[in-house]
């Protein structure tokens, strides 16, 4: 993997609004991600710049807990946090269209997380990126579809 960002689209049959509410309630993650089993809210924060959430994931070799901050909250436009404050990006965006809305997923290893990464790993920082890397590009289809199947199959309603 040569590049530390990566996107991908699908159109849901459901409203921007609808599917913002849906991801940035962050307690609902676990639901459709392959890696984040739960999120909870830090100190009774909610979907609004500056809160910061816990999530644990897991893997068959390793389970772990990560806090994120949420760096944007723009209603039925873009969600997006940062783990640990500084380390990856990940977002959300929401764009209309005719059959629903086109939802974005985007992540984007950032510098301060690859200076983490090779304080933490040394020598095996590049592997472990490249892990972590391979992960995400095949973890945002699989939150994709699981987010289109929940916004479609549970009444949420067709475009608004």
């Amino acid at each position: 993997m040569d590049t530390l960002t990566h996107s991908e689209s699908i159109v849901i049959g459901c409203s921007a609004q609808t599917l913002y509410d849906m991801v940035a309630d962050v307690t609902r993650i676990g639901e459709w991600s392959p890696v984040c089993r739960t999120c909870w809210w830090d100190e009774g924060g909610g979907p609004r710049v500056g809160a910061w959430f816990t999530g644990r994931n897991e893997l068959p070799e390793r389970t772990w807990e990560t806090r994120s901050q949420v760096v944007v909250a723009d209603p039925g436009r873009e969600f997006a946090f940062v783990v640990g404050g500084t380390y990856v990006r990940w977002g959300y965006t929401f764009t209309p269209r005719e059959e629903g809305t086109e939802l974005t997923e985007s992540w984007e290893f950032l510098p301060g997380g690859i200076a983490m990464f090779e304080e933490k790993f040394g020598a095996d920082a590049p592997a472990e990126i490249a892990d972590r890397t391979r992960a995400a590009h095949e973890g945002i289809p699989v939150t994709l579809a699981a987010l289109k199947r929940a916004a479609e199959t549970t009444g949420a309603g067709g475009p608004r």
